[in-house]
């Protein structure tokens, strides 16, 4: 659940730059919904670790953090889907039909690793014991792949 927190917290930055970056109104409006979604799906996450006494951050005390997209957040780099730095930098900078384009594939990359973080928690012996935690991954895990199929509809759809 840390890790997912920070994985999400890096989508909702990549929707963040949307309104900067593109006029593309199917992006603007798969951004929102990435964006609302991520968000509502972080309060859970967070709720949940806090239920059971469990910190709500994968930082320990004295370790440096940066965005999160910052090569200094532990556990970052190992993180199935995470954008780099560079890749972050990247859309940062595009405009248009360049951050279009590396929006929509960056988020592809990002989506698939959260459905490999969904498979590696259902592959841990007892995941599923709890009956919260199985809905909620099962609903990441379709969502995930209904917002994938969308932006590869968007990426086959550019002139």
């Amino acid at each position: 659940m840390q890790g997912m927190i920070m994985h999400h917290a890096q989508a909702v930055e990549m929707t963040g730059l949307i309104g900067r970056r593109t006029g593309n109104k199917h992006i603007r409006l798969l951004g929102a919904r990435i964006s609302q979604s991520q968000a509502d799906e972080m309060k859970f996450m967070k709720l949940w670790l806090e239920r059971r006494g469990e910190s709500v951050s994968m930082l320990t005390p004295g370790m440096p953090h940066t965005h999160s997209h910052g090569t200094n957040t532990p556990g970052h780099t190992s993180m199935p889907g995470m954008l780099t730095t560079k890749q972050m930098d990247a859309l940062g900078q595009a405009k248009g039909a360049e951050f279009d384009s590396l929006f929509l594939n960056g988020m592809i990359q990002h989506h698939n690793g959260a459905l490999v973080m969904v498979k590696d928690l259902f592959d841990t012996a007892g995941a599923g014991q709890d009956a919260e935690l199985f809905s909620f991954a099962s609903d990441v895990d379709s969502g995930q792949r209904a917002e994938i199929k969308i932006m590869e509809t968007l990426l086959a759809e550019k002139p």
